[in-house]
């Protein structure tokens, strides 16, 4: 895997992350629900890179 697709895919999971706690701590579920489907937007491409590189060897 490239890995600058693999950081780019894992600051995405990581910002995700920091939407969804600042999102519940301040009681706003709108944003805490773009944290968690920016979270798993980041693992799907992660996956996807992986299953990719599988294929390449």
């Amino acid at each position: 895997m490239a890995g600058g697709k693999k950081a780019k895919n894992m600051g995405k999971t990581a910002k995700g992350k920091v939407k969804e706690t600042t999102g519940k701590a301040v009681g706003n579920e709108s944003l805490a629900m773009k944290g968690r489907a920016e979270q798993a937007e980041g693992d799907v491409k992660q996956a996807t890179e992986k299953v990719k590189d599988a294929f390449k060897r």
